[in-house]
């Protein structure tokens, strides 16, 4: 299968690329928004014709949350406008389709773990550019596709949580983490895998709505307690309030999601964050830690 992955430079994306070897029955082509211009529909649908795509994964996303509050022209441009875009190709030529979006479409007064018919309702710029994605999607239809709805992601690739906690615990003597937001972390090299083994499975009429997440749930404070612990840093995490992190962006406060639905169709064991974290953590303390990942197998 010819497997087209956007967005190949970020966290999943990269992922993607390193297990690539591990998938011999994929030819993978990792694109970039400098390699494929998935907002210009003429170049996407001559790509996918010109290198017989079979499957698409969209990774390629508008991610800085902040930011998403000043610059929503963009966000809504990467996360809703090229998303209708490769829904178009892949319903026109019959392609696969794997879009990714966020727990952000959720506004976190839930008390239990959303489903996927759970209401959508987002409470920031970000959340509601992916929630445009989701819906131009959803009335396009195409068959054999699907939205998967991860959330926390890091890995070790790209800037993210993990990171950013290991960075600064050399930097400081503590750090202050927010400790009433609930959800769940998720390691990109999980979620990647779980997309490669899923893709020749997909058959579907229409879309499909999925959520995957590390098992478990925990805080942000918990999360970044966790991280110091597998590392061994002596840097002290103190516990605060959403209320008293100073940011002009609303993030919901629990945003767990019920993975049940792709476990059970598609036979997925799902890692605890805390067994996912350890691994992740330790591959970035050892000296052996690439800074970038081999090239796939085949394609470009």
């Amino acid at each position: 299968m010819n497997v087209l992955i956007t967005g190949a430079n970020g966290q999943l994306g990269l992922e993607l690329k390193t297990l690539g070897n591990k998938f011999p029955k994929f030819n993978l082509f990792c694109t970039n928004k400098s390699t494929l211009n998935i907002l210009n529909f003429e170049e996407a649908e001559q790509y996918v014709l010109k290198n017989k795509i079979d499957a698409i994964v969209n990774c390629a996303a508008y991610t800085d949350v902040n930011k998403a509050e000043e610059e929503f022209e963009l966000a809504d441009e990467v996360n809703h406008l090229a998303v209708k875009n490769l829904g178009l190709i892949a319903k026109k030529h019959n392609i696969k389709l794997i879009h990714l979006s966020t727990d952000y479409v959720f506004d976190g007064n839930s008390k239990i773990p959303y489903s996927e018919t759970d209401k959508t309702n987002p409470k920031n710029a970000y959340g509601i550019s992916k929630l445009k994605g989701e819906k131009a999607l959803l009335e396009i239809n195409p068959k054999n596709s699907m939205i998967i709805r991860t959330s926390w992601l890091y890995s070790e690739f790209g800037n993210n949580f993990v990171k950013s906690m290991l960075k600064l615990s050399k930097e400081r003597e503590s750090i202050s983490v927010i400790y009433d937001q609930i959800g769940s972390p998720t390691y990109a090299k999980d979620l990647a895998t779980a997309i490669l083994k899923i893709i020749p499975e997909i058959t579907s009429e229409g879309i499909q709505i999925y959520h995957y997440a590390n098992k478990g749930q925990c805080s942000w404070f918990d999360f970044a307690s966790a991280i110091m612990k597998i590392a061994q840093q002596n840097c002290i995490i103190l516990p605060i309030t959403s209320a008293e992190f100073k940011t002009k962006v609303k993030r919901p406060k629990y945003s767990l999601l019920n993975t049940e639905k792709i476990e059970k169709e598609f036979n997925l064991k799902i890692p605890n964050w805390s067994a996912a974290l350890k691994e992740c953590v330790l591959k970035l303390k050892s000296p052996l830690a690439p800074e970038k990942p081999p090239s796939p197998r085949r394609g470009n």
